[in-house]
């Protein structure tokens, strides 16, 4: 493939690229004064990238002599990343106007994260892996601390990045024992190496660096044990920001694992399937239990993004394609389970126009405010996986996908664990629906917001069922083309 024919199949990330670069020289001139109309060139620009997805940049193959893969994968986790951006850049401008934070560089960075994992989920090398994840991971640490005078977010801005420079640190060790006992860092070579028997003291170190690798890329996705971080960096980041860490970048670094575990180990699947194993009940496990003495609802949400991981990790274990189209299917619902829960938390706000972030300050929301009370309660059974709302159908196909490959009693257990975490989404809903009313939020004023959250509680209802035939034509489609 040419030069020029590889270049059009990163058409999204050049279009990103430039236009960032762009709108951080519009930053430099126009001051915090033009955040709102860079907002809107920003979301602008997010919307071409996503059209560009149905040229080369969707299906055009293989570019960079192998570096890049432009095809239905990609396209998929990219339409899913760039869908949450664009939301983490509309409701920001309020948040920030009204806590005086408000800075011209926060959709930029936005447009850089996304930058970064456009190539993230689709390296073809290892390499291309390690610089998308790190431009994705630099913007993140900035935004992470954006709220500069705010004590919790400064905190939660170091925190992400000196365990964010520590999970690189591991990632690129795994990365650097994959080459020295395999010779190549390219995904189909790696994978045409692990396919071949070796002496013991050579497989034992491609077993190691397989290990590391698969590390690393679990603290992106915040995977138990790798998820410590992710309390705190949910709470201290403003809620917009949290938004955006709770979904744009879980779908690209899942999306990534995915790829890798595949295209690049896919003759280990019987090695790498017990780390998987693994992480998916202990993120089931420890997101339920910690997730109940919550006070704070950006924690417990922080909690509840762990459970979800561990839930969509289950599809990952057959290491079929079945399985990672159900893993495709349970990030798409994520998506919009989590943003609409983010955007209900972006509405609790107190007569003074302060942001609320207890629990407490929910109870009797169903009275007050009858309708957000309606949204959040969707989200909550929908995150818990209660039919007939549609977040029970993503853990249907992710367990359906075990049970397809034998593994049964694993699909019993994660079935079990489940339940923990429905204690505490329902703790939520009696919290709104029976206790007292505690003090009103003051009106949002904000159509859009609104309207954000109604057409995300649509999509979780019941009448988000009409797009299974679609979306699993999709999502299989997506997932077939890393077989």
């Amino acid at each position: 493939m040419s030069t020029l024919s590889s270049i059009a199949l990163t058409a999204p990330e050049l279009l990103l690229s430039v236009g960032s670069i762009a709108l951080l020289m519009w930053c430099a001139w126009g001051g915090d004064a033009a955040t709102r109309t860079i907002s809107v060139v920003a979301v602008a620009l997010l919307t071409g990238a996503a059209f560009l997805l149905l040229g080369p940049a969707g299906y055009g193959g293989t570019g960079f002599g192998g570096l890049y893969h432009a095809d239905a994968f990609g396209a998929f986790a990219k339409l899913l990343i760039y869908i949450a951006s664009a939301v983490s850049i509309i409701v920001a401008p309020r948040f920030f106007a009204d806590t005086g934070s408000m800075r011209a560089e926060y959709p930029v960075l936005i447009l850089l994260s996304a930058v970064g994992m456009g190539m993230m989920v689709s390296a073809g090398d290892l390499l291309t892996l390690y610089v998308g994840l790190e431009l994705q991971s630099l913007a993140a640490y900035v935004l992470a601390s954006f709220m500069r005078r705010d004590t919790r977010s400064a905190e939660a801005g170091l925190k992400y990045f000196v365990l964010g420079a520590l999970a690189s640190g591991i990632l690129l060790y795994g990365i650097s024992l994959v080459y020295g006992f395999t010779g190549t860092t390219d995904f189909g070579g790696i994978a045409a190496v692990f396919g071949t028997p070796a002496e013991e003291p050579v497989r034992l170190g491609r077993l190691f660096g397989l290990v590391f690798v698969f590390a690393g890329l679990a603290f992106k996705i915040a995977a138990v044990p790798f998820h410590m971080w992710t309390p705190d960096v949910y709470e201290g980041a403003p809620t917009p920001v949290t938004t955006f860490f709770a979904s744009a970048p879980k779908v690209a670094a899942m999306a990534l694992l995915l790829r890798v575990a595949v295209e690049a180990m896919g003759p280990a699947t019987e090695e790498w399937r017990q780390i998987v194993i693994f992480c998916a009940l202990a993120s089931t496990i420890l997101g339920g239990v910690a997730a109940i003495g919550q006070t704070n609802i950006k924690r417990l949400l922080a909690y509840s993004s762990i459970n979800n991981v561990g839930f969509a990790l289950f599809g990952l274990v057959p290491g079929t394609a079945l399985g990672v189209s159900a893993v495709l299917t349970y990030l798409a619902v994520y998506i919009a389970m989590t943003l609409g829960s983010f955007l209900v938390v972006l509405q609790m706000r107190d007569a003074r126009g302060e942001p609320i972030e207890t629990i407490a300050s929910l109870s009797g929301l169903s009275r007050t405010q009858p309708a957000l009370a309606a949204a959040m309660a969707m989200f909550m059974f929908s995150l818990a996986g209660i039919p007939p709302l549609f977040g029970f159908w993503p853990k249907f196909l992710v367990f359906d996908a075990v049970v397809d490959i034998g593994l049964w009693p694993l699909a019993m257990i994660g079935i079990a664990t489940s339940v923990i975490g429905a204690y505490y989404y329902l703790r939520i809903i009696k919290t709104m629906y029976f206790d007292e009313p505690a003090e009103a939020f003051a009106p949002s004023g904000s159509k859009v917001e609104g309207g954000l959250i109604a057409l995300a509680a649509v999509v979780v209802s019941p009448f988000g069922y009409l797009m299974i035939g679609p979306l699993g034509l999709i999502s299989l489609n997506a997932a077939k083309a890393l077989f």
